[in-house]
């Protein structure tokens, strides 16, 4: 990288999972967008011909007269061209097809267990986790090779058991994980805000906030917006609006793909004290089945939504053809925000501004007093200078503690299951997940477990097979 005038030039970013229809194309947007950055991104994807497409179109965008960034792309068909002399990598893939992602989420339903995600936590996260484990497993061994002194950003689920894998391979790896959870809470509280208090213009990160938990399932015990506390703000509004939401308009919540009345963060509020910080989909993954999740019924009741694989595969269907639409110059990407951060925390690990921003990295600094210190968590933390200063989080109140642990130390035994090919650690972190605890019997839950790791098999080392 060179700098002169507050600016960054030559920067080498390569991103693994380079033919993206989705988030490849929010990456290329947030650096168009940004003048004080430049150089070269490097597009590794299995999928040569979706890498290339990106290709033409990232070289389209950045040769726009209204792109402040001018960008360079490249695809790479090794991981070594991709990664040498990177100064960051992203990672945004795929793990798997939706085919395998298809018996993730709707095979558990034969014992009655539903799964508004399937890819974090839950019978879905955890085989998915399976499958992406010996993927990060080969990256962290290649940065450890080509880039070792690269920032590794990772945008893909299941977030902790990604940059815990990341970590384990390679301990002295630079890695974080991104997520807009927090951002989406945050939106939230300014909603709230506004409607309760009355104030005007206020922006996402004026909502201050502590941000302590693990991914997909964040807490904030701590929220202000200039100069005023929002706890008790929130408390009142959760109690005039819990039977409605925030969405007060009555709508046919079971054909919601990502929408939500955030019931379920308000119900979790009565309940525990704290602000739940993610969105009612992912949130009622984590807590037992019978609450949120125990039929399509219930999660009508709750004002969310269940996002089936069809729904997926017809989206993908939609970005595939616009895909060929951008790249044949039928149409242009619009240039504006996305709200996500990646490109400002590169710009602060770079030194040119400095930033608190949440982010997924391990508890090495003990930043949540009470959960273990080798655990994957996301705290709030202070980026500049090819530094991340976690920010001290404090302690999880005990009853919130004990809905996040049993996820923790699933995280071990996946991790450990999928590095070993133990079923029997699948098994034992089926039977420990909220989501299936109680709900099947043993027997069951054991031929769940064995059909739902056949079904991945393709995308599994082969010792699996010998198990």
């Amino acid at each position: 990288m060179k700098y002169s005038n507050n600016k960054v030039s030559d920067m080498k970013i390569a991103y693994i999972g380079g033919g993206s229809r989705g988030w490849a194309w929010t990456f290329m947007t947030d650096l168009a967008r940004e003048a004080e950055l430049s150089g070269t991104v490097r597009l590794y994807d299995l999928d040569t011909d979706a890498a290339k497409n990106n290709e033409i179109i990232g070289n389209a965008l950045s040769e726009r007269q209204d792109t402040a960034g001018k960008w360079k792309y490249v695809t790479k068909t090794s991981l070594k061209e991709a990664l040498e002399g990177a100064d960051f990598i992203v990672i945004s893939i795929l793990p798997g097809t939706f085919e395998e992602m298809q018996s993730d989420v709707h095979l558990p339903e034969r014992l009655g267990i539903y799964q508004s995600v399937g890819d974090t936590a839950g019978p879905g996260g955890i085989i998915r986790a399976l499958r992406t484990i010996p993927m990060f497993v080969e990256i962290g061994e290649a940065v450890k090779a080509y880039a070792p002194d690269a920032w590794v950003i990772n945008y893909t689920n299941p977030m902790s058991l990604c940059v815990k894998t990341l970590y384990h391979v390679f301990p002295q790896i630079k890695a974080f994980g991104c997520c807009h959870e927090v951002f989406g809470t945050q939106n939230v509280l300014k909603k709230i805000a506004e409607d309760s208090l009355g104030l005007t213009d206020i922006k996402r990160d004026d909502i201050k906030v502590n941000v302590l938990g693990i991914n997909h399932f964040t807490w904030f015990d701590y929220a202000s917006c200039k100069g005023i506390d929002l706890m008790p703000v929130y408390r009142d509004y959760v109690k005039k609006h819990y039977d409605n939401g925030l969405e007060e308009k009555e709508r046919n919540w079971a054909n919601s793909t990502f929408d939500c009345a955030h019931r379920v963060k308000f119900d979790l509020f009565q309940e525990y004290g704290l602000i739940a910080a993610a969105g009612d989909r992912h949130l009622a993954e984590f807590m037992p089945g019978e609450r949120y999740l125990k039929d399509p019924e219930t999660v009508e009741f709750w004002k969310f939504g269940l996002t089936t694989v069809d729904w997926r595969k017809e989206d993908l269907k939609k970005r595939l053809e616009r895909s060929k639409k951008i790249a044949a110059g039928e149409e242009q990407i619009e240039l504006k925000a996305s709200g996500e951060e990646g490109i400002l925390l590169i710009k602060a690990l770079c030194g040119l501004t400095t930033v608190v921003s949440n982010v997924n990295i391990p508890n090495t600094c003990r930043q949540i007093k009470n959960l273990p210190k080798d655990a994957l968590v996301e705290t709030n933390a202070l980026f500049e200078r090819d530094a991340i200063r976690p920010v001290m989080a404090g302690e999880l109140p005990e009853k919130v503690r004990a809905l996040v642990m049993p996820h923790v130390k699933n995280h071990d035994r996946v991790l450990k299951a999928a590095l070993t090919c133990d079923k029997y650690l699948v098994v034992k972190a089926f039977k420990n997940d909220p989501l299936v605890k109680k709900r099947a019997s043993n027997k069951e839950i054991e031929k769940l477990a064995e059909d739902m790791i056949h079904n991945t098999m393709k995308y599994l080392p082969k010792e699996w097979s010998n198990r």
